[in-house]
């Protein structure tokens, strides 16, 4: 199960404890991914070291492998072009980028011939124009099958699914998909 991200509106780890517990009830692996709303996730370690089970993997600037899956993943940040980007989303969006980039340092550490990759971001990897950024190159130069993504909040459109140079993208936002699982393979 991939979650990307605002998982719980919790603000203090002990209290996203709660929602963590009810995820670990469901079968599987989950792989997170910090959203912009997960205020309750201060530093990797403590919260591998909170995890409810070791069904939970928490991605920060880093890739896992599950069977001949490669996950990658970091939070992303908006993209340039968006109409109200400031100087700080700037440094954001190239701090965000550069942990994609070690993440797929890592990814590449995994990776066995004939695994898939999967790259996870919570904010769109693109700006509303569908214009591509430093996610969707170092998506595409690191050979990503499918790209899970979410965040959106309000009447932001993008495709559920979409496909450019090779790589699939997939929004599981909640608020798009009414609140359902998304198969993703």
């Amino acid at each position: 199960m991939l979650i990307s991200g605002d998982t719980s509106w919790a603000m203090k780890l002990s209290d996203a404890l709660v929602d963590l517990r009810a995820i670990a009830e469901l079968p599987g692996k989950k792989v997170f991914i910090r959203g912009n709303h997960d205020y309750w996730w201060n530093g990797i370690t403590k919260l591998r070291d909170s995890a409810p089970d070791d069904t939970f993997v928490f991605l920060q600037t880093d890739a896992v492998r599950i069977g001949n899956y490669v996950i990658v993943g970091s939070r992303g940040w908006t993209c340039p072009g968006s109409t109200d980007y400031t100087e700080q989303d700037q440094k954001l969006y190239l701090r965000e980028s550069e942990r994609f980039r070690l993440a797929f340092l890592d990814g590449e550490k995994l990776r066995e011939e004939g695994d898939t990759m999967v790259a996870m971001i919570h904010y769109p990897p693109f700006n509303l124009k569908g214009e591509d950024s430093l996610f969707t190159e170092l998506f595409e130069k690191n050979g990503v099958d499918k790209v899970v993504f979410g965040h959106l909040h309000g009447a932001a459109y993008f495709p559920l699914k979409s496909e450019r140079r090779g790589v699939e993208y997939i929004l599981t936002s909640c608020d798009k998909t009414a609140f359902k699982l998304v198969k993703i393979y």
